[in-house]
């Protein structure tokens, strides 16, 4: 009952009584006493909720919040119904479900504004700020957390501004800015000390102590998690306890102290299981199955691992999970069961590729194991399949490795239907999993002997079963995927109507990533009469063991994924002695096959949209030299193809250009752009206000129409050689919003060579019923065939036609 319910009552009980009628008080204080009860429960199963939220138990949680948000509406009581669909926001963000909680959230802080409860109202722009942060939406995060501290501040809410620092600190971190989350971290441990908010205080220097493990300063690390370990043993904290206790162990991990780590997970594991915390339970097992596995004690570590996939499958947390799947099979690797350790890789690509559609934030306590091995498990793998010759399922992972190394550098890549399915298990290793005991894990050997008998029963059409996403590759149209290896290239080649086969090349990766290097550096320098034989030596790796395969094929366009540095260089520019690829192949580069899509046809009325950032050349604007050259490139698009709308240096904005994309079927930007390793945010395209748009933000821009997105940029600079994510990763953002490919060149490109190459490629695409790749080649091929007059530029040379590769569906 509320407020205005009881004084109803309690004025017509006074009325009643000044009439002379007796009611039954004891009836009365009865019926109010009833009426307290649900309002009771709604606390008491708020409170619940919030304590199995702290065990990480957030199914449950979620019954707890949602059964007191019914009381809480039936009784009319808003501030209730805003602490219950705060707990429900919590609990659908523990379980990853970031778009529920944030509409959980939105309606809290509704009410909250509602009811002109400031200190709630900061408190739900605090958790929508944790939201966005976990959805990769960064800049709103900030906002909201900077909203959510001001009025804490007003407030003079102390915890609450150590909160909306602690959350600054998170998303700062989550950017890569490791110095300004520090000092976020560093402002709210001060404002700890003041309040004497000894738990605040210890969850804070933890956070410090992860950030400085993410750096690599491990000895910081350790002494920020021994002083939160001091203060949570003093004031009795057991879950900041085994909290610092698993940050020491990593952190020793890191240091090659396994024993001490693997002291410091069974410290962690016994109060996690103490206070019931399965989630961190089984971040400990893991901990303490890498530290069994380091100290080369395998059968512990596998007994480690299974407990903490156990304990992950209970409470909902596939990160973890997948990363015990992962370690089992790792553990197998090394116990040379081979069989084995291929079902546990599998299984663990399975549950993290059915988790890519939804997209999570990794837990803190995961980000850097996660990270750090995802890839790595998958190219390991690889190289075991390829070692059994299972050629085929090599492929199906290797698909998946290309959008795993982007989810790794843009954090927000999404799966699709064909990646969802991950890879199949063979029928043996379907029958094995569900047969596996702890018992079983005993007697590995025999174990992996009877599930390697039963596998090579199997017919080969069976084990090289083409999916079939792979069995729709265009006729002509040969698949190339190269795989780097410690020890060795795989290049993997597959064509319509066969089997994948793969081809062995002898050299280490050392050795590959110098010829990369020498032949990168000859492609930069115009001057140079070296590339062709840097270019040699890269095509007698790449293209020579394969060149009997391409003719049977009867190939006329490569597919072309490319692995880590293989991504700095244009496969269109090697050599083979006589002539350049590209004057035998249309070269088509792919992020991965699972995302191509080879029904999809160029429209025949083109649109575009083309912006230029001018300048002139001698002059530096906003820091980088003025182009001159992309005012009559992009005049000469508008002269060409008469549906053009351009803009011209100002006038070419960031929101200008966002709203006049819409519709285009090709965007073309004549700008400076930079692509860097490291994080999508210090990657950019610069506009002719000086205006920028990230890598991070492309794929907010509407280019569902778009055939083509052009990145004519003088400037596309890429500094020290990464693992090449950043160029993928402009290519993917531009498909994810909506662009069916893209365009974009691999190093500082001529101002004057680009006016040539662009105006040759829209000259071919005015001819009409043309693929995008096929007007790109037979631009290169004209600028390769230009004869050479006295005092003109050599523009046969490949710096020139070559950096600009196509990404995406450009057949």
């Amino acid at each position: 009952m509320t407020l205005k319910a009881y004084t109803l009552a309690f004025v017509l009980a006074s009325g009643l009584l000044g009439l002379g009628f007796l009611p039954n008080l004891a009836l009365v204080a009865a019926q109010a006493q009833t009426a307290k009860e649900p309002e009771a429960e709604a606390e008491r199963l708020v409170e619940l909720g919030n304590q199995q939220f702290e065990k990480s138990q957030y199914r449950e949680a979620l019954q707890s919040f949602q059964s007191a948000l019914g009381t809480y509406r039936s009784l009319n009581n808003r501030s209730g119904e805003g602490d219950a669909l705060i707990g429900l926001g919590e609990a659908h963000s523990g379980l990853g479900q970031y778009q529920k909680a944030q509409d959980f959230y939105q309606q809290a802080l509704a009410i909250r504004k509602q009811l002109g409860d400031r200190a709630g109202e900061a408190n739900a722009l605090h958790k929508l700020g944790d939201i966005y942060d976990s959805l990769g939406q960064y800049q709103k995060s900030i906002d909201f957390h900077e909203s959510a501290l001001a009025i804490f501040k007003q407030l003079g809410d102390r915890d609450g501004e150590g909160n909306a620092l602690n959350g600054l600190g998170d998303v700062y971190e989550s950017l890569g800015q490791y110095q300004k989350a520090i000092a976020y971290y560093q402002e709210s441990l001060k404002l700890r000390k003041q309040t004497a908010d000894r738990i605040g205080e210890v969850y804070v220097l933890n956070g410090l102590g992860d950030i400085y493990d993410t750096l690599g300063q491990y000895q910081k690390a350790i002494e920020f998690h021994e002083s939160a370990l001091a203060i949570s043993k003093e004031i009795g904290d057991r879950k900041g306890e085994a909290n610092s206790l698993f940050g020491l162990g990593i952190a020793h991990s890191s240091l090659g102290n396994h024993q001490k780590a693997n002291d410091f997970h069974q410290q962690a594991l016994s109060i996690y299981r103490q206070i019931g915390d399965r989630n961190g339970e089984a971040y400990a097992l893991n901990g303490l199955g890498d530290a069994y596995s380091s100290l080369e004690d395998y059968q512990k570590a596998i007994e480690s691992f299974q407990q903490a996939f156990s304990a992950s499958k209970q409470v909902g947390d596939p990160y973890n999970e997948g990363l015990s799947l992962e370690r089992l099979g790792t553990a197998f690797t090394d116990l040379k069961q081979t069989e084995l350790a291929i079902l546990f890789y599998k299984q663990s690509v399975n549950v993290r590729e059915s988790i890519r559609k939804d997209i999570r934030k990794l837990p803190k306590e995961l980000q850097k194991s996660y990270l750090a091995t995802i890839e790595e498990s998958y190219r390991h793998l690889i190289d075991l399949l390829l070692k059994q010759g299972r050629v085929t399922e090599a492929v199906q992972v290797l698909d998946l490795l290309k959008i795993q190394e982007l989810e790794g550098y843009l954090k927000n890549v999404r799966g699709n239907d064909r990646t969802a399915q991950g890879i199949g298990l063979l029928a043996p290793e379907q029958a094995f999993s569900g047969q596996l005991t702890v018992d079983s894990f005993k007697q590995p050997t025999e174990l992996n002997r009877q599930l390697a008998s039963q596998i090579q029963q199997l017919p080969k059409s069976e084990i090289n079963k083409v999916p079939e996403y792979l069995q729709k590759l265009p006729q002509g149209a040969v698949l190339i995927y190269p795989l780097i290896l410690s020890d060795r290239l795989e290049l993997i080649i597959f064509s319509a109507n066969t089997f994948p086969i793969n081809r062995t090349v002898p050299i280490k990766k050392a050795d590959l990533e110098k010829l990369v290097t020498d032949f990168r550096s000859d492609l930069q320098d115009f001057s140079s009469i070296d590339v062709k034989d840097s270019s040699k030596k890269l095509y007698d790796v790449l293209i020579e063991p394969i060149e009997a395969d391409l003719k049977q094929a009867n190939a006329t366009t490569i597919l072309y994924a490319p692995d880590r540095q293989l991504r700095y260089i244009p496969l269109a520019a090697l050599y083979d002695g006589n002539q350049w690829l590209v004057e035998r192949y249309r070269v088509n580069n792919l992020i991965a096959y699972s995302l191509f899509d080879p029904n999809s046809k160029p429209q025949a009325n083109l649109r575009i949209f083309a912006g230029a950032f001018g300048g002139k050349s001698g002059e530096t604007r906003f820091g980088l030299g003025g182009l001159p050259s992309t005012i009559p490139e992009v005049e000469n698009i508008a002269a060409t193809l008469s549906n053009t709308t351009k803009l011209i240096e100002r006038d070419f904005t960031a929101s200008a250009t966002k709203a006049k994309v819409a519709g285009q079927t090709i965007v073309h930007f004549a700008t400076h752009a930079e692509f860097k390793s490291g994080s999508p945010n210090n990657s950019y395209v610069l506009f002719g206000d000086g205006s920028k748009v990230t890598l991070a933000e492309i794929n907010e821009w509407q280019l569902k129409d778009a055939d083509l997105v052009v990145l004519s940029a003088c400037q596309t600079g890429i500094g020290s050689l990464g693992n090449g994510a950043e160029i993928l990763g402009f290519g993917y953002q531009v498909q994810r919003a909506g662009a069916k490919a893209s365009i974009a060149s691999l190093w500082t490109v001529s101002d004057g060579g680009t006016q040539v190459l662009m105006e040759a490629f829209y000259g071919n695409l005015k001819k009409g019923n043309i693929s995008m790749s096929t007007a790109l080649r037979e631009a290169q091929l004209s600028m390769i065939r230009k004869p050479i007059k006295q005092g003109e530029v050599n523009f046969n040379h490949p710096y020139y036609w070559s950096a600009f590769v196509l990404i995406g569906n450009g057949l």
